[in-house]
């Protein structure tokens, strides 16, 4: 669309740099100057002008509803995306002059955590955050603290916590990482592995609902139960923590009768990402414990410099109220009966998706296909011998638009290599057709290309992205010379 501008007056004139303009933005001055990057420009530009040329740089972005690499969320009703503008200047951390948005998210809480199956006779308690990145950290800092006041009673030392679980948490806490370790045979967490790495120094067990590898569910009932006996053996108190960033707004919808859950007992906290499956734009994420007592009240504080005694325990003072507010629009708006009918189609689709790929014999599927698992496809190149690898149709698929991540397995097995599509809302049968027909068109091209071709190809992408950084690099690293012009 061309924007047109408006004639002037003299007054704007002079505010837009002397220049009186009634053409189209590509007409203007502006159009043939460079935009600057760096540093703040001396003079302002009409609005139009920069809405439009910024628009014009985030045409070069990927299209988000062809990125199949992504969990979050890429499709909202129009009501839901009503919402959000309106609530846009909304701070959610202003709980007393935004009473009725702190509301909201109470019910978000309470709504979540039964959903959980928090039990009646507990006080669980919950706290909307970015995203699951700052809900795990949340989880992490409050185990640490429990563990560490433990140590402290029995008058022993408490310097040197350690976390187990089968990727990485955090690493920002002082808090040692240990890792059972994937295998060929596993890509998840070995139970019996996980609680023989439990010590007096484990603050906890990290499970993860949804493996962002192949999407599979860590066996939670299993870790519990062998947890149980060894702290009833030793006298720990070492509790489960459940990472369900992805797999908490699937499972209990898809699989209700699995237990991993606030049903296990030493399941205290729970993380989930409301703009993965919980189907909100990026933004959302909760932080979940199944009673008050697994929450240290030192780690809750009180601001006042908003107007009133406020109690608060987040990572992040000032967000957007909106994230919050659609959360809670989705919730009642699909229910119960919403959400599974949403689920089970995306399963269905994934299942659809892995049975076309199969019938070709091109691709192993690595992926759950039990119902066990994110409703997602990881598959490999069954022909391990060919002249290309899951990186090469990667980078080919692109030029069909899609965006399907090729990457390596964690630490042990990175041998294998894998592409992986994520089956979101927004995913249909029909975009389903065409992704596949796409996919194959490149395989075929492959498959006609010599070694030394594909090669030339690999080397021009991989030298072309290092130039890019380069070049980036040293525009940044020039623009005080530049005044921020490059």
């Amino acid at each position: 669309m061309v924007y047109l501008s408006r004639l002037v007056s003299d007054k704007e004139t002079e505010e837009y740099g002397g220049q009186s303009f009634s053409t189209s933005v590509y007409g203007s001055r502006w159009d043939i100057e460079p935009i600057p990057k760096y540093t703040l420009p001396d003079k302002e530009m009409p609005p139009h002008i920069a809405y439009k040329l910024i628009k014009d740089d985030l045409q070069l972005d990927g299209n988000p509803v062809l990125n199949l690499a992504t969990f979050v969320t890429t499709y909202m009703e129009d009501e839901a995306e009503k919402l959000m503008t309106e609530n846009l200047p909304k701070n959610f951390i202003d709980y007393e002059e935004y009473p009725a948005t702190v509301e909201l998210q109470n019910r978000c809480v309470n709504i979540i955590s039964r959903l959980f199956n928090a039990p009646n006779d507990e006080d669980a308690i919950g706290v909307s955050t970015i995203g699951s990145s700052e809900a795990i950290m949340l989880a992490v800092l409050a185990m640490k603290k429990l563990w560490k006041k433990r140590r402290v009673a029995e008058g022993k030392p408490a310097d040197k916590p350690n976390l187990v679980m089968a990727a990485s948490a955090t690493r920002y806490f002082e808090v040692e990482e240990k890792f059972v370790y994937l295998t060929e045979d596993s890509y998840v967490l070995n139970p019996e592995k996980a609680v023989e790495l439990v010590d007096e120094n484990t603050i906890g067990i990290c499970v993860i609902l949804g493996s962002t590898y192949t999407g599979h569910y860590e066996d939670v009932k299993a870790v519990n139960d062998l947890l149980l006996v060894k702290n009833k053996k030793t006298g720990w108190e070492v509790p489960i923590h459940v990472d369900a960033a992805s797999g908490g707004f699937v499972a209990p919808f898809v699989n209700p009768d699995l237990a991993w859950d606030f049903r296990l007992e030493l399941v205290r906290s729970i993380n989930v990402s409301g703009h993965k499956y919980g189907l909100c734009y990026p933004g959302i994420g909760w932080a979940l414990w199944k009673s008050k007592k697994y929450l240290p009240e030192e780690l809750i504080f009180t601001i006042n410099y908003l107007g009133s005694d406020q109690a608060s325990f987040t990572l992040n003072f000032s967000k957007g109220a909106a994230n919050v507010i659609v959360q809670y629009y989705v919730l009642i708006r699909f229910g119960r009966q919403g959400f599974t009918s949403i689920m089970r189609n995306l399963m269905g689709i994934a299942d659809y998706l892995a049975t076309r790929l199969e019938s070709t014999n091109k691709f192993e599927i690595l992926s759950d296909r039990n119902g066990n698992g994110l409703p997602l496809v990881a598959f490999s190149l069954k022909d391990k011998n060919i002249h290309y690898d899951e990186f090469d149709v990667a980078h080919r698929i692109r030029e069909h638009q899609w965006i399907v991540p090729a990457y390596t397995m964690a630490p042990h097995i990175q041998h294998i290599k894998l592409l992986r599509v994520v089956v979101r809302e927004d995913f249909s049968r029909e975009r389903c057709d065409l992704f596949f027909m796409d996919l194959m068109h490149t395989i075929d091209y492959l498959d006609k290309m010599d070694k030394d071709s594909i090669n030339v190809k690999r080397t021009a992408a991989q030298g072309w992205r290092t130039l890019k950084s380069i070049t980036l690099m040293g525009f940044k690293n020039q623009s005080h010379k530049t005044n921020g012009v490059c």
